[in-house]
């Protein structure tokens, strides 16, 4: 797979990312109120991350400027990856995972440098694009996330050890396209494991291009 293509991968992922944070961000209001129940499984609603994965904060003053910066760094980490797996001519399958897994961090990065800046914030009304008393800083915006499949929700078994008749949801975390192309990214370098370091074969070209 070309670099080219890979970069075309990035970008289309980068757009639809974007577009429905921003669509999220100036139409919905923060949290439940007016979410849209596309199916009892499926709900569309308006979080915003503060920090890491699954609402995880670095405490102090300084934390989430340390986390914006480190995912820079990473990011530039995983473009030499990209880049150097390209050139070696690796298996389709590594460039793919390794161009969705850029591509999401990429999209969080581009909330947490510049959201803070050009939205105000989403808690009575949705926010405005550009707007003239933004809710943060440079480096300090936060991660929009949308899309909520709650597959199973309801009281688990009373003999159930520690979680006994305590209400649970699956699947409970909220995330967004970004987040998707990570963990599929991820989830092709695991799945596909020996296809995706082992060489560039015809076979495998025809499977990823039918």
């Amino acid at each position: 797979m070309s670099l080219k293509k890979a970069t075309l991968l990035i970008f289309l992922i980068l757009v639809i990312d974007q577009i429905s944070k921003i669509y999220i961000k100036t139409n919905f209001v923060y949290g439940d109120v007016g979410e849209i129940k596309v199916a009892e499984w499926f709900r569309i609603m308006l979080i915003e991350n503060e920090g890491m994965a699954w609402g995880t904060v670095i405490p102090g003053e300084y934390g989430k400027l340390f986390l914006t910066v480190f995912r820079i760094f990473a990011v530039f980490g995983i473009a030499y990856w990209l880049w150097t797996s390209v050139k070696a001519n690796g298996s389709k399958y590594l460039i793919v995972a390794i161009s969705l897994i850029f591509a999401g961090a990429a999209g969080n990065i581009i909330d947490s440098v510049f959201y803070g800046v050009i939205f105000n914030d989403s808690y009575h009304a949705p926010a405005t694009l550009f707007a003239e008393n933004p809710y943060g800083t440079l480096f300090h915006g936060k991660v929009v996330d949308m899309l909520y499949f709650p597959f199973w929700s309801g009281n688990l078994p009373e003999w159930l050890p520690i979680w006994g008749g305590k209400h649970f949801t699956f699947f409970n975390a909220i995330f967004n396209i970004a987040d998707m192309a990570i963990s599929t990214g991820v989830g092709i370098l695991i799945v596909f494991n020996k296809k995706a370091f082992g060489p560039s074969t015809k076979e495998e070209t025809n499977v990823l291009e039918a």
